[in-house]
């Protein structure tokens, strides 16, 4: 299939190569030309403005945007908008708010313009494990679509089946899902990152009590100099708490058991806020979320714990996500 990919960071770049090793042609537009000029060396075909993009598609045009949230993306979805036709299809993979998605189908539903919008997780190693992908748009052009998701999602690997998942969506074996009428997509993505922010949380913190037994003087409390490295690296082989995150922290200690090159600084991109925002709305404790947002708005005003620069390892390890200079 062709498509454009819109905005060509740390994700977009990558998927567009992911897609066009299945087979599938891209038309790249980015406001570096540089990152387009990249992404031509290996294939794609490149365009200088969205107007020249539309033009190279063929129909039924699907434009694929994978730029900031909020107002890079709605200028973007609302130019696409006077130069696509009915029939065309204008994709979200970005991070955005839900209801920002209900809203943008219902304006686009008028003029014969499909919206869908792609929860996407995977971060800077989507190209060669694939991507988790969590979308939501009108059933017959998810369908449509399902070629591009089965070339971005990282497959069946060699992950057991569950067992009694007879009768279940079988692409979500393949890490993919339809998740229903827009906005389905980013909602399950938004609750995914908030789970995210606590999980992050935990292994933080328990680390931090690691380092704090192994710094300790006094002899009425636990002092252990304990191998930090080696017990993230025991934890992945057999343990209940082995995860990705897991491996991410076993890789960033192996390299610097004090993680001296980072400060602690940790950010938030949105998701965590909307996920307490909606559980508000909805009258759903969420304690644990609530507490790692918090710890995150604190590591910007002091930052420093250990627990903290672990947590931005964390980030810089599956998002090359980097603290401010």
């Amino acid at each position: 299939m062709q498509l454009a990919m819109i905005g060509l960071g740390r994700m977009g770049g990558n998927m567009a190569r992911r897609l066009m090793r299945a087979g599938h042609q891209v038309v790249a537009r980015d406001i570096f030309p540089e990152a387009v000029q990249r992404l031509v060396a290996d294939g794609a075909t490149a365009s200088s403005d969205l107007a020249d993009m539309v033009k190279k598609l063929s129909k039924p045009r699907i434009c694929w945007c994978m730029i900031a949230p909020g107002k890079p993306t709605e200028d973007t979805i609302t130019e696409l908008s006077t130069l696509l036709e009915p029939g065309d299809v204008i994709i979200d993979g970005g991070n955005t708010f839900f209801k920002d998605d209900i809203r943008r189908a219902k304006e686009l539903e008028p003029k014969g313009i499909h919206y869908v919008d792609v929860g996407t997780s995977g971060g800077v190693w989507g190209l060669e494990r694939g991507y988790c992908l969590m979308y939501g748009g009108p059933d017959d052009v998810c369908k449509m679509l399902d070629p591009i998701f089965a070339a971005l999602a990282p497959g069946k690997g060699t992950i057991s089946q569950t067992p009694s998942r007879e009768g279940k969506n079988p692409t979500a074996e393949q890490g993919y899902l339809h998740c229903g009428p827009a906005g389905s997509g980013h909602f399950v993505k938004m609750v995914h990152n908030g789970i995210e922010y606590g999980l992050m949380q935990a292994y933080a913190e328990g680390f931090e009590l690691f380092r704090a037994a192994t710094a300790a003087t006094q002899p009425d409390v636990a002092h252990f100099d304990l191998p930090l490295a080696d017990i993230a690296e025991v934890w992945r082989r057999g343990s209940v708490i082995g995860s990705w995150l897991l491996d991410l922290i076993a890789m960033a200690l192996a390299r610097d058991e004090k993680l001296e090159g980072f400060e602690g600084h940790v950010a938030d991109s949105g998701e965590g806020r909307w996920t307490l925002e909606t559980a508000i709305e909805e009258s759903v404790p969420m304690p644990v979320i609530a507490a790692a947002l918090f710890t995150r708005f604190r590591s910007r005003q002091e930052g420093g714990t250990f627990a903290e620069k672990l947590l931005s390892a964390m980030r810089a390890g599956f998002g090359g996500h980097q603290e401010p200079k």
